[in-house]
């Protein structure tokens, strides 16, 4: 029976590395196993991925498409249905929504959206809600509060602006006695 410990590679599958440019007595003299001249015969031949001969390549013929704005905001989604597991009176915002796992990863913001029925009174506190949402959380008697984005730090908006500093006003110039 074959075991693991007893397991050998059949005879003559391991072949040695071939040492190309060592003489006519290495087996592979004269032209290395290149064959005789044309392209693939020649140093520096073009062997990369999509190399088509020096036809143009198929990712330069095919057209550009499409633009992802790097100032692009991405919200996570919370249904008014799924606010449905909060207790009445309590106040829903990131951390609670975080705490109840509606809201996983990393996000610009949370957004609400009216989608389904609020029986609950609710203090909802979140970066963006649809005209419906706020509609529904007003309409058990609770509260609705957007808050703002976080804008960036002194250090992020020089980076925003090509590493540049924002200009800063000057300040008046004292008028002389």
């Amino acid at each position: 029976m074959t075991t693991l410990h007893t397991l050998k590679a059949p005879f003559h599958s391991n072949h040695r590395k071939k040492r190309v440019g060592r003489g006519q007595g290495s087996g592979t003299g004269k032209t290395a196993g290149r064959g005789g001249k044309g392209q693939k015969a020649r140093s520096g031949n073009m062997h990369f991925e999509g190399f088509e001969g020096g036809q143009s390549p198929l990712q330069r013929r095919l057209p550009k498409f499409g633009f992802i704005s790097p100032n692009r905001k991405e919200y996570a989604v919370v249904n008014l249905s799924e606010l449905e597991r909060f207790s009445a009176g309590s106040v829903v915002d990131e951390a609670a929504l975080r705490k109840m796992g509606l809201v996983k990863g990393v996000w610009s913001g949370i957004k609400v959206l009216g989608n389904g029925t609020l029986t609950r009174k609710l203090t909802v506190k979140v970066h963006k809600m649809s005209a419906s949402a706020k509609e529904a959380i007003a309409k058990v008697g609770g509260t609705a509060e957007e808050l703002g984005l976080v804008t960036h730090k002194e250090d992020g908006l020089t980076r925003a602006n090509g590493r540049k500093r924002p200009k800063a006003e000057k300040p008046a110039a004292k008028a002389k006695a």
